[in-house]
């Protein structure tokens, strides 16, 4: 199963949006994180709906940030963007009559339910600025000082 993107492409696009530019069209993004302007609509509509980013249509519209990254939380974006399933592993979906598969279902579906409760407690705690902090330190301490930009391709 192909990892879901959507969480570390958003944070992406996020601290993007805040830094360096402040409306981004849909095909400026979608060029960002390299995939379809469809898609780019798609997810930040889902950002939209929890008051993270507003869009403006028509000549110089695009997408913009309505609140700060430090008030913004990674549980937020992970919310926003379909809070896709935090595991590739788990029980089997179907039913099983053998006892030995119950047993490894009902064990696997109880800690992947804890570990996922602990693990949102955490993104929770966790600010978008946070991140963005994340990048500025690493940007100081690489000694040719690259950085990405938008609209370069995948990044």
């Amino acid at each position: 199963m192909p990892r879901d993107l959507r969480l570390s492409r958003m944070l992406h696009v996020l601290i993007h949006m805040d830094r360096h530019v402040e409306r981004a069209t849909s095909e400026q993004i979608s060029r960002m994180i390299a995939t379809n302007p469809v898609v780019v609509r798609r997810m930040m509509a889902g950002m939209r709906d929890r008051g993270v980013v507003m869009s403006e249509k028509g000549h110089g519209g695009g997408w913009q940030l309505t609140r700060s990254l430090d008030k913004i939380s990674l549980r937020d974006v992970y919310e926003g963007v379909g809070a896709p399933p935090l595991f590739n592993i788990g029980p089997e979906a179907e039913l099983s009559f053998c006892l030995v598969e119950q047993a490894v279902d009902r064990r696997l579906d109880t800690t992947l339910k804890d570990a996922e409760t602990r693990l949102l407690a955490q993104f929770d705690t966790i600010t978008v600025e946070d991140v963005a902090e994340d990048f500025e330190q690493q940007l100081k301490t690489t000694e040719r000082g690259t950085s990405c930009s938008a609209g370069s391709g995948p990044t």
